[in-house]
């Protein structure tokens, strides 16, 4: 395949969510600065907002793009079209897309406090690509972690992807829609799948439920055993280190609690400060990591300064990642949440 042209517009698809549409474009300007750095060896420069006949496009400055840097600009959490601008003209450039299954995997679940799809696309886009292995988000060899699943928004964009998942969430009501709902959506789609649910011990006691899928795209791949595996937890994420082996995941990406309406189960009851969660829960989660894997964290900075995150962090044994792109993810929820992301890499 020749080298792409210089310039390419890439047109955003339209967010759902109305506030975070405010901030999209700016959002995938950093995401694709860090696709690009991560990535892409910096092949991808300059990332500016431009508009064309009264369409929205985010220009980019690129040199000779290969066909698996292209795979990773459509990874892209709001990627719609790429041209190649000629001019006044704009020539459509051909770019796979990266999903394997059909999007109301991600879209049918709707409920209250539902993190957007773009979001958790972009989180787990610059966490698997700060990796020592970004390549693995392409062929489908990374295993993803979310130790705060809620209702499996990211355990979907994984599958999604390609990828093997795991979730752990306290919230049994949020376990079983979860996996109800999962197993249903294959069956309605008719794909290949095992899935059962069985109870957990450790030392005799029950410490957990467990949901585990495995399914394929379609049935040829399933019968030789090319499956993917999806698992869900219903227990405290302070069992992680018991549910989940060391060394054993290449992306962790987790949301944490806002401190307004959203908490997590913590040692002495709810937890609604990201800090508390993170002193109890983070170094069970950092030791799941492979060597030159990664966490990406969203959280409020108005009730955790990021220098706290990252202190957090770092005391784990990651290294946080900065400069442009990672430097640039926060973005306003509401009026009373301001998020942020953190990518930190494990040596």
């Amino acid at each position: 395949m020749p080298p792409v042209p210089n310039e390419l517009l890439l047109l955003p698809a339209p967010a759902a969510n109305r506030v975070y549409a405010d901030a999209a474009a700016a959002m995938v300007r950093a995401e694709l600065t860090v696709l690009s750095r991560a990535a892409l060896g910096g092949r991808v420069g300059t990332v500016e907002p431009v508009t064309v006949a009264g369409v929205e496009y985010l220009a980019l400055q690129a040199d000779g793009l290969t066909e698996r840097d292209l795979a990773f600009l459509g990874l892209a959490s709001a990627f719609y079209a790429l041209f190649e601008r000629d001019g006044d003209l704009l020539r459509p450039v051909a770019v796979l897309s990266p999903d394997r299954f059909p999007s109301d995997l991600l879209t049918i679940l709707k409920y209250q406090g539902k993190t957007n799809e773009q979001f958790t696309r972009l989180v787990l886009n610059v966490t698997a690509a700060s990796t020592v292995r970004p390549e693995g988000i392409l062929d489908g060899t990374l295993r993803v972690l979310d130790p705060v699943c809620g209702r499996g928004t990211t355990l979907s964009q994984a599958a999604m992807y390609g990828l093997d998942a795991v979730g752990i969430d306290l919230d049994t009501k949020d376990f079983e829609l979860y996996s109800s709902f999962f197993t249903t959506w294959l069956k309605d789609h008719r794909f290949k799948h095992a899935a059962a649910t069985t109870p957990v011990r450790r030392e005799k006691a029950v410490i957990a439920k467990k949901y585990e899928v495995a399914f394929a795209a379609d049935k040829a791949a399933y019968l030789a055993g090319e499956k993917q595996n999806l698992t869900f937890y219903a227990a405290d994420t302070m069992l992680t280190s018991q549910l989940v082996r060391p060394g054993s995941v290449d992306v962790i990406v987790a949301d944490l609690p806002y401190g307004v309406q959203h908490g997590s189960r913590g040692p002495s009851g709810l937890v609604r400060s990201p800090l508390e969660l993170l002193d109890g829960a983070l170094p069970g989660w950092a030791s799941r990591l492979r060597s030159g894997g990664a966490m990406g964290l969203a959280w409020n900075v108005r009730v955790a300064p990021r220098a706290r995150v990252a202190e957090a962090l770092e005391s784990a044994g990651l290294t946080v990642l900065d400069g442009p792109g990672y430097d640039d993810l926060q973005h306003r929820v509401d009026r009373v949440i301001n998020r942020d992301v953190i990518v930190a890499r494990r040596a």
